[in-house]
């Protein structure tokens, strides 16, 4: 039996398929045109507005605002594609309640934040429902970049220096472009394969190939790209998982939640995916939200996320954690597995309650026992693959400035690179920054 896939408890079909459909339809639906204009007109307009400086791309968020009250949505869409060419996925998944509705001045006054996510939406949606690309390429420069991997930071990346006029060859590792977009994100965020929708668009700016089954180490090395072109972008994202340390963790039941995530994203039938009965997720992060959210929509009876820490210290806002709960997600704080018991596949998890003074997290010795026939890692990941030569800060890439790493020619970005948080909007800005620095570097 291979690990975590089909140890007893874990079975398919334990919801209708039209149970499924319903289950994962879209978490927050379109703005329809009149409500986009009630939404917009909530906007105070602020000279200078604090939810432009709490958006990792500087989009100008009252202009787009603006532009949509005086129904103009495709030049809204203009003014967020311009400083974000993914805007149409990052107003999906952004946690925009800690970003810039925290930031906007309504929250602060009413508790309740102009709709910004929603309202970026319903501008995007609207342009690419159009098919219209909203920028012109540059006449060719004759330079040729290379980026590896085809994530929401290499994407950016190479959208922005195909627009600049250089001819770009994205290496992707993977069958499908996209990154976590494609593999990592909830099904119920991005609906209808929107991740591979939103990369066709991108690409109609042209000079962008994309290469997939392709990837550093097997048949293409960094050494190689540096002879071969003008720059490289390295965004090869974290591929390794953390180890789960405790007794029994190589169980059949136990996988990584990444893994899962990524089966639900890609599966043509959702009523063919295997599922446990109680499902424990291990970790306090969005992927760990997601995980035990999927979990459950697929008709797990108990599903359970377990964190080593108190609820204020998760990675997953406030709102994720909200949206776990209402979804009938328990939540368990200041817990640590310690060990994984049953007769070759899971059947329970032990874990050891844990205290937290001066900042140094111990066991305390007491233990409660939870049923879990299925157990998920979302325990943050590590980065695998990077090549020889390269300057590491801890466990991620070394950059400065815009992404340039310690080799000449080389820059990296997304979540492979030191700094800066593990979203998908920041993942952009890197892109985004240092392709305009390698511009600068190649014409002057």
């Amino acid at each position: 039996m291979a690990q975590g896939q089909m140890a007893p408890g874990i079975v398919s079909g334990r919801l209708s398929s039209d149970e499924l459909t319903s289950n994962f339809t879209d978490l927050h639906p379109p703005l329809a045109p009149h409500e986009a204009a009630v939404a917009a007109d909530r906007c105070y307009f602020c000279y200078d507005a604090p939810c432009v400086t709490a958006c990792p791309t500087d989009i100008d968020i009252p202009l787009f605002i603006r532009q949509i009250q005086a129904a103009q949505p495709q030049a809204a869409a203009r003014t967020i594609f311009d400083q974000n060419i993914l805007g149409g996925m990052c107003a999906r998944v952004c946690p925009t309640e800690t970003l810039c509705e925290e930031a906007c001045v309504r929250e602060t006054a009413e508790g309740k934040p102009v709709e910004i996510g929603r309202l970026q939406r319903y501008a995007t949606d609207t342009l690419m429902a159009a098919g219209e690309h909203p920028f012109d390429r540059a006449a060719p420069t004759g330079k040729s970049v290379a980026v590896i991997g085809a994530g929401p930071a290499g994407l950016a990346c190479a959208h922005r220096l195909a627009m600049l006029g250089h001819d770009v060859v994205i290496h992707e590792s993977k069958p499908k472009a996209g990154g976590l977009n494609e593999y990592g994100i909830a099904a119920y965020k991005s609906t209808n394969d929107f991740a591979q929708a939103e990369i066709d668009w991108l690409l109609k700016i042209g000079g962008i190939a994309i290469e997939t089954g392709s990837a550093l180490g097997e048949g293409i090395s960094l050494d190689g790209l540096v002879q071969n072109y003008d720059a490289v972008f390295l965004s090869i994202g974290l591929a390794g998982v953390n180890a789960l340390r405790a007794q029994g963790a190589d169980k059949d039941g136990v996988r990584h939640a990444v893994d899962f995530i990524s089966d639900v994203r890609q599966a043509d039938e959702l009523a063919k995916l295997p599922v446990g009965r109680n499902v424990v997720v291990i970790g306090g992060g969005m992927t760990a939200v997601d995980a035990a959210v999927k979990s459950k929509l697929l008709g797990a009876e108990h599903v359970t996320i377990a964190y080593r820490r108190g609820r204020d210290a998760m990675g997953a806002s406030r709102y994720e954690q909200d949206l776990a709960s209402s979804q009938g997600v328990r939540i368990l704080t200041n817990v640590q597995p310690f060990a994984v018991h049953g007769n070759g596949s899971a059947a329970e998890i032990e874990l050891e309650y844990t205290t937290s003074a001066g900042g140094s997290l111990t066991g305390t010795g007491e233990t409660v026992r939870v049923p879990a026939d299925q157990i998920l890692k979302a325990i943050g990941q590590t980065l695998e693959g990077a090549p020889e030569g390269l300057e590491l800060d801890g466990n991620k890439i070394a950059v400065t400035g815009a992404g340039r790493t310690s080799v000449t020619g080389v820059w990296a970005g997304g979540d492979c690179a030191a700094g800066g948080e593990d979203l998908t909007v920041t993942a952009v800005a890197e892109g985004r920054d240092a392709a305009m620095d390698i511009h600068a570097n190649l014409t002057t």
